[in-house]
């Protein structure tokens, strides 16, 4: 019963995606950042955000540096091809990355995304 109800519920997230803006700079999403969790991973969606949770803390930066590396890591992509595109001080976030197409950023996030 269990394996067919997390089944189920990939399968919701599934459809139940993220936005993803893409420009000739590149792909955008919004990000929810939970700071000083126990591991870095996406863990759900809020509202028309990605939640992600991150070991850093939320003081000088840390976690805007986790986020970009995270997502450098995630993608196989240099740190430079990720920024913040605004919200550098807020827990709310929209990241920019470039180098990746929509198609292939979906299936990416789908892949990692942790329930």
């Amino acid at each position: 019963m269990r394996a067919s109800w997390d089944g189920n519920f990939r399968r919701a997230a599934k459809a139940s995606m993220i936005p993803i803006q893409q420009s000739a700079k590149g792909i955008t999403f919004a990000v929810k950042v939970h700071p000083r969790a126990r591991k870095n991973a996406i863990t759900g969606i809020v509202g028309d955000a990605l939640k992600l949770a991150l070991t850093a803390p939320p003081v000088e930066g840390k976690a805007n540096q986790a986020v970009i590396e995270f997502f450098a890591d995630l993608f196989a992509i240099p740190r430079s091809s990720v920024t913040i595109a605004s919200g550098e001080t807020s827990r709310s976030k929209i990241v920019r990355i470039a180098g990746v197409s929509k198609p292939a950023a979906e299936q990416k996030l789908t892949e990692n995304f942790k329930s």
